[in-house]
């Protein structure tokens, strides 16, 4: 995923108020009033990218991804709504 704006995570994905209150408690965490240095106006969201993380490591077995019950991928966006490209690399273990 090569954006400096995007991240990737693995959580709870049954229930949608899950998604909503971290992307709340993030937005409330990462002000946007903050007087940021960088002057494009997206500091947040580089921030809060950083905190999430710009990969994952995700088993498959038998051509599935091995995910808890309750879980998924998130792409998380913070600077868009953008067209984004996933970038998937097998290792064989």
């Amino acid at each position: 995923m090569p954006h400096t704006t995007c991240g990737l995570a693995i959580n709870e994905n049954a229930d949608p108020d899950v998604k909503r209150d971290i992307i709340v408690k993030l937005d409330d965490s990462i002000s946007e009033d903050f007087p940021y240095r960088h002057g494009e106006g997206n500091s947040p969201a580089h921030i809060k990218s950083v905190l999430v993380g710009p990969s994952l490591s995700v088993f498959v077995e038998d051509k599935a991804l091995q995910l808890g019950t309750w879980q998924g991928l998130y792409l998380c966006e913070y600077d868009g709504p953008r067209t984004r490209e996933v970038w998937v690399k097998l290792v064989k273990g």
